[in-house]
């Protein structure tokens, strides 16, 4: 190690590696600190966080950079520093203990624990002197320090009553079926907490939250409620309007600190743009208006330009900070504006952006960006061009050609720090979000985008003995994959499947699914652990079903088992979804629109749901049939192609041999509810079906 160095120099994770110069004797999670902690009897100082968090950032400047402080902390813990996008496992634990003992939760973590794992006190944030009614850690630690000395016994009392709670397994007495009536009291829930001035739901700050979306959709697909469909349309308007919106280089930010969706934390991860992604597309598809579309486009046109890596896999996030300023890189001033542009343009510019309404930033921080404007539109483009005296085409040409010279302008500048690592479950979700976008335009880039990033992870992600691996960076992969690495990737070969007719993603599917069932299953009670039975033994075996700013694998895996149910007529997966639903139920009842996305799942199951095989001489004399299904929002289906060469499924869909082309006509076979219509021949009797 050079001087000055700690422990974290040598680890792959660009969240460990900022903190590799601390003063603080870090070590990453393994046995070496751990033995340390038992040889020493000292407790430990765990802190998780990841690499493009504000606060994090903000704790480190203040506290683990200081030498106060790291004195303190040598002298009386031995400190773990963990990335929670590296092991959300370890995350996950410890993240219910804060939330069980504080009442809240978020980055950084503070938890400190005996050496054995088990954890006596929790908290987030923590500045290095008591201020904002926090404690410091120069106080803190002191009192930590005593009560470990003096008070041992009773720590270790409720180190174990608090580890015996995280223990206590769903009751499966307590599980009773889910009902329609399900969806309705999600669907009620949902609609007290939106904000029908803004978009969202509940008070600030707000979180996209897209899984709420695609369930409000099916909802209005289900009962034709206008209010679910609205719900949907003003959220994702306020959204893509406002300044959570990069308006220059497309993407959206983690969440808005206010409730008009205005000032972001400016962060970007990769899998929020991956499920708004989805869930614009889905939007479009249920409304036909274009604003949806192009908005799917334009965070792909993001991603595709700033988050892939040269091999075809997708980087995490970028960070909120630019020069050690929260927002920097995002922010503009009206100097700026009039110095760049003539005065025409300059106009144009700041009638859009509402740049009068000065100082935005400084109205919601203590920032030193006095003045600071985040640009934001207050109107769609359809009302500006009205207001500009433009035809809707002629004002996106001046609009773009203006974006396009504020984005270059701002290139200039110096660009937020990029957590480079490349993660299995959130490349997944957007391989997903790819394949999605490819079928309602067609666009090939989309496709090749989503295949390459599916190779990258065939090539990269996988181990010697053909086993899933969860990061890679630099070269490295390393990690057992977890849940959500499986289920999420699972979804996206069947997206890709759908997107491509390429068979080969059905049997990535199947046999990925076989390995989730043989080492995550709980094969007694029913659900998926997030560990699997090949992952490092932490003191709990979690069992994850809450949709949070990412769906839960329990939820995707539901959606799964019936998807390739409907696909290869295994009984047994629909077993094992019943039996997931029935084991979760009881929570599910107790606050159904916590679990959006695996209601979205139940949506399916009871059905209706379609099995369309299409039978026809070749992938191309097939496109327009389609095309029609493509255009049409029917979530609830799944789509197989038999182009005449083979079955497309041999040794696994061994039924598709029954659906044939007829009088050498592509044949369009639909099922429904057990039930299958007469083969359709021709688009036209397609489309009065789908009309």
């Amino acid at each position: 190690m050079k001087k000055n160095d700690n422990k974290l120099i040598n680890e792959k994770s660009p969240y460990l590696l900022q903190h590799a110069y601390n003063p603080v004797n870090w070590y990453p999670w393994g046995d070496e600190a751990f033995e340390k902690a038992k040889r020493e009897d000292k407790p430990i100082f765990l802190s998780i966080g990841y690499s493009t968090c504000h606060w994090c950032h903000v704790m480190e400047k203040e506290s683990f950079e200081d030498e106060e402080v790291a004195a303190l902390m040598n002298e009386n813990f031995i400190s773990i520093k963990v990335d929670r996008e590296e092991r959300p496992d370890i995350d996950g634990i410890y993240m219910s203990v804060t939330q069980m003992m504080t009442g809240g939760g978020g980055w950084p973590m503070t938890v400190i624990m005996t050496p054995d794992k088990k954890p006596f006190f929790a908290g987030t944030y923590f500045p290095k002197h008591q201020k904002y009614n926090r404690i410091g850690l120069m106080e803190l630690i002191p009192r930590l320090n005593d009560a470990w000395k003096n008070k041992k016994d009773e720590i270790l009392k409720v180190s174990d009553d608090i580890l015996l709670s995280l223990l206590t397994p769903f009751q499966q007495n307590q599980a009773n079926q889910l009902g329609l009536e399900i969806l309705d009291k999600a669907y009620n829930e949902l609609q007290k907490r939106f904000d029908s001035t803004n978009g969202g739901f509940g008070n600030q700050p707000k979180f996209p939250s897209p899984h709420n979306f695609l369930f409000l959709l099916r909802y209005w697909k289900r009962t034709n409620e206008p209010q679910a469909l609205l719900m949907v349309e003003k959220t994702l308007t306020e959204m893509r309007k406002g300044g959570i919106y990069d308006q220059i280089g497309y993407g959206f930010a983690r969440y808005s600190t206010d409730e008009k969706w205005l000032v972001p934390h400016f962060e970007k991860m990769l899998y929020d743009q991956a499920l708004l992604v989805i869930a614009y597309t889905e939007t479009y598809l249920a409304t036909k208006n274009n604003f949806y579309k192009q908005t799917a486009e334009e965070i792909l046109e993001y991603v595709l330009r700033d988050m892939t890596h040269p091999d075809g896999g997708f980087y995490s996030a970028e960070d909120a900070d630019s020069e050690g300023e929260e927002g920097k890189f995002y922010l503009w001033f009206e100097e700026e504006i009039d110095n760049f542009f003539n005065r025409s343009d300059a106009d144009f510019v700041k009638r859009i952006f509402n740049t009068s309404s000065t100082g935005d930033w400084i109205k919601q921080t203590h920032d030193a960006a006095a003045g600071a404007i985040i640009l934001h539109l207050t109107k769609t483009f359809d009302e500006l061009a009205s207001e500009f005296h433009l035809s809707l085409v002629e004002f996106q040409e001046r609009f773009n050609l203006i974006r396009k010279t504020l984005f270059e302008f701002r290139e200039q500048r110096i660009h937020p720090h990029k957590d480079d690592k490349i993660l299995t479950d959130w490349n997944a979700l957007m391989i997903s979000a790819l394949a999605k976008t490819y079928q309602i335009t067609s666009n090939k880039k989309f496709l090749i985008a989503a295949g390459n990033a599916a190779r990258f992870i065939q090539k990269n992600l996988t181990d010697k003995k053909g086993f899933l691996l969860h990061r890679y960076r630099e070269g490295e992969a390393a990690i057992p994959a977890f849940l959500d690495d499986y289920a999420f990737l699972i979804q996206a070969y069947l997206d890709l499947y759908e997107a491509s007719f390429n068979s080969k993603y059905i049997f990535e599917a199947v046999k990925l699914n076989q390995e989730m069932l043989k080492h995550f299953e709980d094969e007694t009670n029913g659900g998926f652990y997030f560990t699997s039975d090949l992952n490092e033994k932490l003191p709990v075996r979690q069992k994850e079903i809450y949709d949070g700013a990412v769906p839960s694998g329990n939820s995707i895996a539901l959606l799964n088992l019936l998807r390739l149910h409907k696909i290869t007529n295994e009984s047994s997966f629909e077993l094992k979804a019943q039996k997931l639903v029935y084991y979760f139920s009881n929570f599910i009842h107790q606050h159904p629109s916590a679990y959006t996305q695996l209601l979205c799942g139940f949506d399916f199951a009871i059905g209706p749901s379609q099995e369309i095989i299409i039978a026809a001489k070749s992938a191309d004399s097939s496109n327009d049939f389609i095309g029609v299904i493509r255009n049409t929002f029917s979530p609830n289906k799944i789509v197989l192609l038999i182009d005449g060469k083979e079955n497309v499924l041999p040794g696994i869909s061994p039924h598709l041999k029954n659906y044939k082309i007829i009088k050498n006509k592509t044949a369009v076979y639909i099922c429904q509810n057990l039930t299958c219509l007469e083969p359709v021949f021709t688009v036209s009797e397609l489309k009065q079906i789908y009309k």
